[in-house]
């Protein structure tokens, strides 16, 4: 069954989910070493969406103070989905990056940069030839002040962004639902696969 990518689906017409996730989530970081489903005390969460998650990952891993990455699906109405049901646009869900780091190393402001500095936050539900909701732009919050800080740098960002003649920045920013795992094949997808898909939409714009 397939849908219509470009239409967020409500809760009672989405596909029906399940009750295990689909991945092992108490399994190692490939190249980080850590727990993918740990939290150590004071870091925080952090969870974003720009399209392909397989190399989304890679920017957030790459960075000093974060402690752990892993890929999933969030902005949903689906119960542990699977990418093949994602995919479908039948589960409302962004492939998303979750991100747990060190606030006293790296700052959210910082992980804000990385994430409109490469991608284009103005395409809708897409990225480049990469088309549908799955794609989508997005930014999930987990307290009041990542949600003021993701507006703020929205708000610089389009202001970078219109100089250099692109259109409005359509990237969701809203408080994080749940957060499905993805399958254990897309967890850090691009150090098992080097040479793996690995689409870059950079705009070329600073985020200010």
């Amino acid at each position: 069954m397939w849908f219509d990518k470009d239409k967020l689906l409500s809760a009672p017409d989405a596909l029906a989910g399940r009750t295990k996730p689909v991945v092992d989530i108490s399994r190692l970081h490939r190249v980080l070493g850590t727990p993918l489903n740990e939290v150590p005390e004071g870091d925080e969460v952090a969870y974003f969406a720009l399209g392909c998650f397989w190399g989304a990952e890679k920017l957030f891993w790459q960075l000093p103070g974060v402690y752990v990455t892993a890929v999933g699906y969030a902005g949903g109405n689906v119960q542990n989905p699977t990418y093949e049901q994602v995919c479908t646009g039948g589960t409302g869900h962004a492939e998303t990056v979750k991100v747990v780091y060190d606030p006293a190393k790296v700052s959210y402001d910082d992980l804000l940069k990385v994430f409109f500095e490469n991608h284009d936050p103005t395409q809708g539900m897409r990225q480049g030839n990469d088309v549908g909701m799955q794609y989508r732009s997005a930014i999930y919050t987990t307290d009041d002040a990542q949600q003021f800080a993701a507006i703020a740098a929205r708000d610089r960002m389009q202001t970078s962004l219109t100089a250099a003649g692109y259109g409005p920045i359509t990237t969701e920013i809203t408080p994080t639902g749940a957060f499905f795992f993805g399958e254990g094949y897309h967890q850090q997808y691009l150090d098992a696969n080097p040479n793996g898909y690995c689409p870059v939409h950079a705009t070329g714009v600073a985020c200010g």
